[in-house]
């Protein structure tokens, strides 16, 4: 059988209007890889895709119960919005769905607004997904895709860990039959859990026990298995053989999971209405920058191993198209899948395809299985979803970075705690404020080393490390950092702390590290070295950047700094400042710092020129050993 490339007809429709293909690729992402779609890559992308649609078929029902909806749901959310994101977005092998973090996400806040389960609460998630698809497409259009990197690793990383134990949290009534609440806290729920250890429903807590342990054991033994399903089975068949047994009476104990309303996704428009938009638009923009991080990150991460380069605006919109469409088909918010891309590239999807073709095979899956779904127990759901929720827990990783950083552990802490005892959606944002305001203070405190010339003759760097003590009349600084208004004060207070209390009235700045200056910087110097003149010394720079001259040049500032007190590299900056020291002062000084110091002694002085150590100042008693 021949495969048709509609690609090349398309590439031939616009030969003559090579523009207008170029505008159809951005238009329609789709049309870049179409044309790679042969036998071959049909082949391995529908294994990808059946591989795909079996592992998203326990996540699904899990999902959609942690976010508070009938299971369905989870497994709509897995169908409409996966296309989409394939068809629109860029990365190759992400996999677009339901995902533990906005599920946990959506529970948590919008459980405050509606009763989960009710048709209110599944009219708002509906509108809320909308919106979020509205936000995400209208940054992508803004080209905004770079927003993402403002939300660091650590913070991610926190936030995952406190969903994981939320959702841990929230089964533990499953877990173990214990009855509580619905919607208590973190905190309330650990102490009815502890108090309410006596009323431990063993029968139930014996399902989750199996379903646990039987999915533990197939994920370290049988990796290439699906655990989940695995669990699943066996939870269900051990609930069976307990209903066997007319003594234990467990059939009426433990409750069972509902069955499916709809295989398909019915089509039904979200709540337009003003009510609706005030519950929840708050809500859509955490779930927005959630969403797109989730998708980004994932896409980033397989692109590294795939060798593929990825559009951050172009997943923007191919995430908000996806969210969009979904909200009109009874899909909840989705995003990119770690374990679901990584599953679908490690099947050897080839292309996009693998995801479209895995959420049809989901729909065949279904009715099949839809009809077995009611006799799944709740603890085995909740078992389940503990071992989802551990795999949040990235210990190794947050261990990595205590030991690694203190104000990354400070952002993983606050955001780890912030998860779970504040409301979930200001988590996020308190996270990514504490990593911006240490971000602004590490900027606004630029790295200022203390440096001398390289003694050996013929040497243009300047080292930390020479061990030399400090010129009386030049101090030599090595700035790293941009000097822009947030740390202009900090500069401030460094130069004119040098001179107050020593005769040091000129400063040579290497300034290699400087990348950026604004006006605010640009003004610092300009006053600085106004400064420096009228106390009898200057202020220089070596090595500027060309960028940082023009900007000093276009506002004036070079009048007040002088070209004469610029040096490029391979200048010699100490011989021309040299000449503007206190000869007198000089004349005093046994120190020697500089070669031009050592080169104007007197004859009778010149054994202290010769094989100068650079590990200290000369002792003024002990002349160095010229026999060495």
């Amino acid at each position: 059988m021949k495969i048709i490339v509609p690609g090349k007809p398309l590439k031939f429709l616009f030969r003559s209007r090579p523009e207008l293909l170029q505008f159809a690729g951005r238009l329609f992402p789709f049309l870049h890889w179409w044309p790679m779609v042969n036998r071959q890559t049909l082949r391995a992308d529908a294994l990808a895709g059946i591989t795909g649609a079996v592992v998203v078929l326990p996540q699904g029902v899990a999902f959609a119960t942690i976010a508070g909806l009938p299971p369905e749901y989870g497994l709509y959310a897995a169908m409409i919005p996966a296309i989409i994101a394939a068809l629109f977005g860029s990365s190759w092998h992400l996999v677009s769905g339901p995902t533990t973090a906005i599920s946990i996400v959506i529970y948590a806040t919008m459980s405050g607004v509606a009763e989960p389960g009710t048709p209110e609460y599944i009219r708002l998630v509906l509108m809320m997904t909308f919106l979020t698809g509205v936000f995400q497409l209208a940054m992508g259009l803004a080209r905004m895709g770079a927003l993402v990197n403002f939300i660091s690793h650590t913070v991610v990383l926190g936030f995952t860990a406190g969903a994981g134990l939320l959702i841990i949290s929230t089964q533990l009534t499953h877990f173990f039959g214990i009855p509580m609440p619905r919607g208590i806290s973190f905190a309330e729920t650990l102490r009815q859990t502890l108090y309410g250890l006596d009323d431990i429903n063993w029968y139930v807590a014996s399902v989750g026990m199996i379903t646990l342990l039987v999915g533990i054991f197939v994920k370290r033994r049988y990796p290439r298995l699906p655990y989940m399903i695995a669990a699943m089975i066996a939870g269900t068949l051990y609930t069976l053989a307990l209903g066997w047994i007319p003594q234990l009476d467990a059939h009426n104990q433990i409750a069972t999971v509902k069955a499916l309303s709809g295989i398909f996704p019915h089509f039904v428009a979200p709540d337009f209405s003003l009510e609706a938009l005030r519950k929840t638009a708050s809500i859509a923009v955490a779930v927005t920058m959630l969403g797109l991080t989730e998708a980004v990150s994932i896409a980033r991460a397989i692109a590294v191993r795939s060798e593929q380069r990825i559009d951050g605006n172009q997943e923007f919109i191919g995430q908000g198209l996806s969210n969009i469409a979904g909200s009109f088909f009874s899909a909840y918010a989705s995003s990119g899948s770690f374990n679901r891309s990584g599953v679908n590239y490690e099947s050897g999807a080839r292309t996009p395809l693998a995801a479209v073709l895995s959420a049809i095979f989901l729909l065949i899956i279904v009715l099949l299985v839809a009809p077995l779904v009611q006799f799944l127990p709740v603890p085995t759901m909740a078992g389940i979803l503990f071992m989802v929720a551990w795999g949040l827990i990235d210990i190794p990783q947050m261990r990595n970075i205590i030991r690694t950083s203190l104000s990354e552990s400070v952002v993983l802490a606050v955001t780890l705690l912030a998860t779970l005892f504040v409301q979930l959606e200001f988590a996020i944002y308190t996270g990514v404020l504490l990593s911006l305001m240490l971000y602004l203070k590490r900027t606004s405190h630029p790295v200022i080393l203390d440096v001398k010339p390289d003694p050996e003759e013929g040497s243009y760097h300047y080292s930390a490390d020479t061990g030399l003590p400090d010129c009386p009349q030049v101090k030599c600084l090595r700035v790293n950092g941009s000097i822009f208004f947030g740390a202009v004060d900090h500069m401030q207070q460094m130069l004119h702390r040098i001179g107050e209390q020593s005769t040091q009235k000129h400063i040579l700045i290497v300034a290699s590290g400087i990348n950026f200056v604004d006006v605010a910087g640009a003004e610092l110097l300009a006053h600085e070295a106004k400064r420096r003149r009228r106390l009898g010394g200057g202020l220089y720079f070596y090595r500027l950047k060309d960028e940082v001259v023009g900007l000093l040049r276009r506002g004036g500032y070079m009048n007040d700094i002088g070209d004469d007190n610029l040096f490029p590299v391979k200048r010699n900056a100490i011989a021309a400042i040299y000449k503007k020291l206190d000869s007198a002062v000089c004349r005093d000084c046994k120190l020697q710092i500089f070669r031009e110091c050592r080169a104007s002694l007197p004859n009778g002085d010149a054994r202290l020129a010769v094989n100068f150590p650079v590990t200290g100042a000369l002792s003024a008693g002990a002349p160095p050993d010229i026999s060495k």
